[in-house]
């Protein structure tokens, strides 16, 4: 047994942690029945973030009932489980703005090459993550935030040069990809703020006022990341491409690049 005020510093509410997995749950089956019925095989990631936001707050249901005597498991499965799964729904946007880049024919409008956007932040997201499980929770958190920022700006210079000098494909498009990119803006700031939240935590220590009150987990985590799981239950990224083709046209995404005419597959 471990002393209860290394771990918590207060009783976990077990009202709390349940309507959270609960919530979690069923978005998350929401979304893998949408994978599944809309062939969105790329968007699996997403989903597993959803599990493991389940699983988190499954782990805070248990700690909850074993106070003051806590167990050293269900805390670490909390803890991990929680840092890991924005990553995955991070990694899960930039696999979005890669196919859209792709489906507008817009890679020289990219200041990242298609190819290597999600390697590049996904490859971030799993040494944040390491940093973190091995107890660099600083340094983690605000490589984590780093590079939401960073993701953003990707985004929204995209965005710009696309409308100041658009492609043959896009302008044939219509609007509906432009506003979807809006979807990731907001989905992207959302996750920005809760890893903001998980700085502040960590910089503050483990007397800090936000570790001891259980209420700012569930504002700056649980509902954020909720509300990112529901937006793209509403928004899924199927209503603008499914697998390698396009909802918007009927082209297919192994067949574009910068100029709309080369044969290069997706690397995603």
């Amino acid at each position: 047994m471990v002393q209860n005020h290394i771990l918590y510093h207060y009783k976990p509410s077990f009202i709390a942690a349940a309507a959270a997995a609960a919530l979690f749950a069923n978005t998350t089956l929401f979304h893998m029945w949408q994978i599944y019925k809309r062939k969105t095989w790329y968007f699996i990631p997403f989903a597993i973030g959803g599990i493991f936001e389940t699983g988190g707050y499954t782990g805070r249901m248990i700690s909850s009932r074993q106070s003051p005597d806590f167990k050293v498991w269900p805390y670490i499965m909390q803890s991990l489980l929680l840092l890991l799964a924005p990553a995955l729904f991070a990694a899960s946007i930039y696999m979005i703005l890669g196919r859209i880049i792709a489906l507008t024919g817009g890679e020289s409008r990219s200041i990242i090459k298609r190819r290597w956007i999600t390697k590049i932040f996904v490859a971030g997201d799993v040494i944040s993550f390491l940093g973190q499980s091995a107890g660099g929770g600083i340094l983690a958190n605000a490589k984590t935030d780093s590079q939401l920022t960073l993701g953003e700006r990707v985004i929204s210079n995209f965005h710009l040069r696309m409308v100041w000098r658009p492609t043959s494909r896009s302008s044939s498009m219509g609007l509906e990809w432009q506003a979807y990119l809006f979807v990731l803006y907001l989905a992207s700031i959302l996750i920005m703020t809760r890893s903001v939240f998980r700085v502040v935590e960590y910089i503050q220590g483990s007397d800090g006022f936000l570790l001891k009150r259980e209420i700012y987990l569930y504002l700056f985590d649980a509902v954020l990341m909720f509300i990112t799981m529901l937006l793209f239950n509403f928004a899924h990224p199927s209503k603008v491409v499914v697998g390698k083709r396009s909802r918007l046209g009927s082209a297919d995404l192994g067949a574009i690049d910068g100029h709309g005419l080369s044969q290069v597959r997706p690397n995603y």
